[in-house]
């Protein structure tokens, strides 16, 4: 699972149902929008339950556009003003029986689902998907879901679960262009406590693969080396540092 607080030992009556980890830095104020404004505004009005019409929500797009930091801060959100919660990377736990890992989800009070291409259509995992979230609407709990595809592309072989994944607004996730991908940078280097000239962000991007997650992961070791040896994000340093990795 992901690295964070963990929620395993929370009082009873919040108690989350599974060794919960959520990354500190999945935040809604740490996300930046972009193209994805809309999908945003609607995850964290989903998350406080107001201004919502329906009460689940899918976010799908290849993996680094966001889908699982907008899960994870609803999550936060939801968990800071006292509401039981529970976050499932449905990727780490394909292996597991599904009625075992799903159990007991409906006394949430938010639901998310991430990784969701990685069960649909594996062994039982259609038939208890299809009835938790039949609970969870009946019960009036809030749903959010992350896949790589749209409902209709996720290839369940159970058509009622095609339906039932698309109950509520579905968001395509849109790749960011040049300019977020700076402003993402150097969002990112702030919250790390780092100083990213605009010049060494435009070196990255000219230099390193455009790809958000290989990006953000660079500009992390690039942090750890400069602390090392004691140096600034230079040009030359990156130059060096890139000829290294």
């Amino acid at each position: 699972m992901t690295t964070g607080r963990q929620g395993g030992n929370a009082a009873p009556q919040r108690q989350l149902p599974l060794d919960l980890r959520l990354r500190d830095a999945s935040r809604f104020a740490s996300f930046y929008p972009g193209g994805n404004r809309l999908a945003r505004d609607a995850v964290e009005a989903l998350s406080i339950g107001t201004g919502i019409t329906e009460p689940q929500i899918l976010l799908h797009g290849p993996a680094g556009l966001g889908k699982t930091h907008l899960l994870q801060a609803a999550c936060h959100q939801g968990h800071e003003r006292g509401e039981p919660v529970a976050y499932l990377p449905l990727a780490e736990l394909v292996t597991a029986p599904p009625l075992a890992v799903l159990d007991g989800l409906e006394r949430a009070r938010l639901v998310a689902l991430d990784d969701l291409d990685a069960v649909v259509g594996q062994g039982d995992w259609d038939e208890a998907l299809f009835g938790l979230l039949n609970r969870l609407r009946d019960g009036g709990c809030r749903v959010l879901l992350a896949a790589a595809h749209a409902p209709d592309g996720l290839g369940s072989r159970l058509p009622d679960l095609t339906s039932r994944l698309a109950w509520g607004p579905v968001f395509r996730m849109q790749a960011p262009e040049e300019e977020d991908l700076k402003r993402i940078l150097a969002q990112r280097a702030v919250l790390r406590g780092l100083e990213l000239p605009e010049a060494v962000a435009e070196y990255l991007l000219r230099h390193y693969r455009r790809d958000l997650v290989a990006l953000l992961e660079l500009l992390d070791r690039l942090d750890l080396a400069a602390l090392a040896e004691q140096r600034r994000l230079t040009i030359p340093f990156v130059r060096d540092q890139l000829a290294r990795f």
